[in-house]
């Protein structure tokens, strides 16, 4: 490992977006709402980081190899915390939502991993930035809603495969003025499972080539 590369502002930020993973884990999982404020106030810095380690990257021109692959590491791990404390704290959040956004995860994370090995370059798009950027934004969203929604009846909601019955009763025959806050989490968790999927589905049409062999670099193949 290139320790002057780890080194370097841009890349301490999306480490320092790493670390603080857990600080936001600890604070949402806390049922005060001051420790729901205080990761609210945590998820927003750690999201500001990521757009501050790719500027600085460009304008101090420490752009690297390492940077390309830290940043949407630490993207992911910082999306994904957020995305399973909603699962574990939130029954109208299904489970199928957040296999499809770390599925794509998963995928994209194995595609750069091959485009290292080929010595090629993953080719991206700004869609895929707009998506992490509005997962960002939407769990942003629902700690606020965490903070400010009363306890009420969606707390005994079971949870199903699509929790789409449960969003529809809600909406159609609850009288609780709190309905809106009830299926805030749920509607913007399956547009950001739909953006999620479409940037999957757009990566894979745009780098299917590197599913094909040789699965090295020119120069390391064996005559």
């Amino acid at each position: 490992m290139n320790l002057h590369g780890l080194c370097s502002v841009p890349n301490l930020l999306s480490l320092l977006r790493i670390i603080l993973i857990p600080l936001f884990l600890y604070l949402i999982f806390t049922p005060k709402p001051l420790y729901r404020v205080l990761a609210l106030v945590v998820f927003a810095v750690a999201s500001i980081t990521d757009f501050l380690d790719g500027w600085m990257a460009r304008r101090l021109k420490q752009e690297s190899e390492m940077g390309k692959f830290l940043d949407p590491l630490a993207d992911k791990f910082l999306v994904v915390s957020g995305l399973i404390a909603f699962l574990i704290l939130d029954p109208l959040v299904p489970l199928w939502m957040i296999v499809i956004i770390i599925g794509r995860d998963i995928l994209i994370t194995m595609m750069r991993y091959l485009a290292i090995k080929k010595g090629q370059t993953l080719r991206t798009s700004r869609f895929g930035k707009v998506k992490t950027a509005f997962q960002m934004f939407s769990i942003l969203v629902i700690i606020m809603v965490f903070v400010v929604r009363k306890s009420g009846f969606y707390l005994e909601i079971k949870n199903d495969v699509f929790s789409m019955y449960h969003v529809f009763n809600i909406i159609t025959k609850s009288a609780d003025p709190d309905k809106w806050l009830i299926i805030a989490p749920y509607c913007l968790m399956a547009l950001v499972t739909l953006l999620t999927a479409l940037s999957g589905i757009r990566y894979l049409f745009t780098n299917w080539r590197l599913f094909l062999p040789p699965y090295t670099k020119k120069n390391e193949r064996v005559p």
